[in-house]
């Protein structure tokens, strides 16, 4: 099974370090993530200046709090984009909004589980931006939180390259992007009032939540996905737990809670709200 050079990878190197993933983060790597896991981890081997993988299985087991969080890192998926699956945004300012200025509701608390660089949070606050009138009278926080410290570290700069932008509507760039220039060149920087909203911490979904308030809403999107079907319930449950009652669960477009809970109500398109106590 290794057709690969640089560094011997036995069937017995993936599995002892997709067992650790999965007992850090609740993931399953199935067998054709092998490759992946490979040339993931040959580069953290290179950075450590190690010789083979089980130079890095011993690494591991002497350095086990520092470096499982750096394998964890390295071999999560975080794809994301700008309003990616535009129509939670459209629900959020459409349907959320409008129903809070009803009830003169101005206190809002959404969280974004699995954050990944960021761009999910900060489309969230140009949605709210873009979609009510006087901000200031409104009391809002978003808590952004990905298990990766790396990605956070983009996510709370704030600062991408301009490519990740070029689908953007341009009259969004002009509100809530300013361009770099001279050694910032090619690269954008969000609106600092957008960053103002975002609270960027690192949590583990399967640790403990250290989150005082009642979320209204919760976007955990494509990340559900990679876990079994046993943590994926706890999961769920422990959302419920932690929305208001009524409160919005947005999940990823190949994401579905059937067979998974009975306390949240499909509204359609992978919005779920949940049900009245």
């Amino acid at each position: 099974m290794n057709d690969h050079k640089e560094f011997e990878f036995t069937q017995d190197d993936f599995d002892f370090l997709r067992e650790i993933v999965t007992r850090t983060t609740g993931i399953v790597a199935p067998d054709d993530k092998y490759t992946m896991y490979y040339s993931r981890l040959a580069r953290r081997l290179r950075t450590l200046g190690l010789a083979d993988f089980a130079a890095y299985r011993q690494y591991l087991k002497t350095n086990q709090e520092t470096e499982s969080i750096e394998l964890v890192n390295a071999v999560t998926t975080n794809l994301t984009s700008f309003f990616r699956e535009g129509h939670h945004f459209e629900y959020l300012q459409n349907t959320i909004i409008p129903e809070k200025l009803k009830r003169n509701d101005f206190r809002l608390r959404i969280w974004s589980a699995g954050c990944s660089t960021g761009e999910e949070p900060y489309t969230i606050a140009i949605a709210l931006s873009d979609a009510i009138p006087d901000m200031a009278r409104w009391d809002i926080e978003i808590l952004a939180t990905d298990i990766d410290s790396n990605v956070l570290k983009t996510g709370s700069s704030g600062v991408y390259d301009a490519g990740r932008v070029t689908d953007l509507d341009q009259g969004l760039l002009r509100r809530y992007f300013k361009k770099g220039s001279g050694p910032n060149s090619g690269k954008v920087k969000v609106n600092p009032a957008l960053r103002e909203l975002i609270n960027f911490r690192q949590l583990n979904l399967l640790h403990e939540w250290p989150i005082r308030e009642k979320m209204d809403i919760i976007f955990c999107r494509n990340v559900v996905i990679y876990f079994d079907k046993e943590t994926k319930s706890r999961l769920v449950d422990r959302f419920a737990d932690q929305l208001v009652e009524g409160g919005t669960l947005f999940m990823g477009h190949s994401e579905s809670l059937y067979k998974t809970t009975e306390r949240f109500e499909l509204l359609g398109k992978t919005i779920y709200q949940l049900k009245g106590r």
